[in-house]
């Protein structure tokens, strides 16, 4: 082995560039996508094609080797005889399991019945220093596979799948807002001050001019300057960043979905929403709405539970009052939460959070919640505690958020003021003044919605982690002795 490649590999490609062979050569020939021969395979039984993709565990048989070729498309038997293959006989052990190949021969059918390509040119497309993992499927190591992305997804039909299906659930989202005119925009990444959530962020350093920037934690702010530039429906589908934990809901970049509306309200939003899920279960689900997530059935089409934040948080806390915070205390120590330094109206929404989300299998719209947590949302006009403000919750997990835009500036100052109050790591460092201005300008009623992408597609693929709708999620470096092994590489999805 040299640095975990095995030395008879090295010697191959040795060989091959002895014989002034490219093992890595520019361009071969493309060949057909297998999936396309497969269907009226018998039909086909005589036509020369070529077919490109990576080599399977070669089976010799003497005379007569066998191995399959899988493209992204499928895969299909190869036959190798030495008949057919004179002058790529000798050196056939050359090319083994795992290489890239380009194979042009007759499609046919063995003794036994199986659809095969009996090879008549086999050309090396990219040599393969390491082999594939000869007993992946009984793996079990997560976090191999998620560090081995490459691997994990040639290797397992299944993982493809999944990213192929995120893939469709992004181009859906698209199509249904674009359905209805709304404009898809490109809002700042770098943010000099960060807002439109409750988070911390990454902070960075703009050299040229001297200040510190944010990865942002949501576009919001930005894309309503835009309702107030008239441009009344717009949509963002774009990574956020927020230095948080990580779990099998969290990864500290992920993919929002944000639109606005003008002229809506959250009632509007809410039937935006079930329009996205009928749009999603008839173009992703092909028209069945039961999805399986963690071992239970969910039905997905509308219409969905609704329920007030407030009655959901009295019905699972008898005798605790959200807004008196002694009794939030008393009850927040029942449930071993932390207590000292947390804000009163934090504390509340922790007791939510702690008492209440794990019972919301849904879909449930969840709504009204207090102004205190919602400071950019608009207050109920028959009780101004509260906002115009839901969630939407699926399985015990937030899926979505939503509400009637705050439009008067007066009171969106003084809310970013009352922040400033209790400054926290999660609250921005200044009041973003230009934002207040622009709602001086005159901001119509507007509806605002945010999704997350990568939660939505968990439910909709039925994967337990947000790590496996991730292709890359973010992993704690390894030291440099502590590289996976190349005979260790992560196991197949569950």
């Amino acid at each position: 082995m040299t640095d975990g490649i095995p030395t008879d590999r090295l010697d191959k490609l040795t060989a091959l560039r002895a014989q002034a062979k490219d093992p890595f050569p520019a361009r071969v020939t493309r060949g057909q996508p297998i999936g396309d021969l497969l269907p009226d395979f018998a039909t086909r039984q005589g036509q020369v094609v070529t077919i490109a993709g990576r080599l399977g565990v070669v089976r010799d048989f003497g005379k007569l080797r066998f191995a399959h070729v899988v493209d992204r498309t499928g895969s299909l038997q190869v036959g190798f005889q030495r008949d057919r293959l004179a002058a790529f006989w000798p050196d056939r052990k050359l090319i083994e399991g795992n290489d890239l190949v380009s194979i042009t021969g007759e499609l046919g059918l063995t003794q036994k019945g199986e659809p095969t390509l009996w090879a008549t040119e086999v050309t090396l497309a990219s040599k393969a220093l390491r082999p594939a993992p000869e007993k992946w499927h009984g793996l079990q190591d997560q976090e191999q596979r998620y560090r081995m992305r490459y691997v994990d997804l040639f290797a397992n039909p299944e993982v493809r799948q999944t990213f192929a299906m995120r893939s469709q659930i992004v181009r859906q989202v698209r199509a249904y807002f674009d359905s209805l005119d709304y404009l898809e925009v490109e809002t700042p990444i770098l943010q000099p001050i960060f807002g439109g959530a409750s988070a911390r962020p990454f902070v960075t350093h703009h050299n040229t001019l001297d200040m510190q920037l944010y990865l942002r934690i949501a576009p919001e702010l930005y894309l309503k300057r835009l309702i107030v530039g008239g441009m009344e429906r717009v949509y963002e589908i774009g990574r956020v960043f927020r230095n948080e934990g990580i779990s099998t809901r969290h990864n500290p970049e992920f993919t929002m979905l944000e639109s606005y509306e003008a002229w809506a309200d959250y009632r509007d939003i809410m039937a935006r929403v079930e329009g996205l899920f009928a749009h999603l279960v008839d173009r992703v689900l092909g028209g069945n709405g039961t999805v399986t997530f963690r071992e239970r059935q969910y039905e997905l089409k509308p219409p969905f539970q609704k329920a007030r934040y407030l009655d959901l948080f009295a019905q699972q806390n008898p005798g605790v009052d959200w807004f008196d915070h002694g009794s939030c205390v008393a009850r927040a120590r029942q449930l071993h939460l932390k207590v000292d330094g947390i804000e009163p109206h934090k504390l509340a929404n922790d007791v939510f959070e702690a008492t209440v989300e794990d019972t919301l299998q849904g879909p449930i719209f969840v709504h009204d919640y207090p102004v205190a947590i919602s400071p950019l949302a608009k207050r109920l006009a028959d009780d101004p505690r509260v906002t115009e403000r839901f969630e939407l919750f699926v399985a015990g997990m937030e899926l979505g958020n939503a509400f009637s835009e705050l439009n008067d500036p007066i009171d969106q100052r003084q809310r970013f003021e009352a922040q400033m109050l209790h400054k926290d790591d999660e609250t921005p460092g200044e009041v973003d003044h230009d934002y207040v201005q622009a709602l001086e300008y005159g901001m119509p009623p507007a509806g605002g919605l945010g999704i997350g992408i990568d939660r939505l597609c968990m439910l909709l693929s039925g994967s337990t982690s947000i790590r496996d709708v991730v292709l890359f999620p973010l992993l704690r470096k390894l030291p440099t002795d502590a590289a996976p092994p190349a005979d260790a590489p992560p196991a197949a999805q569950p």
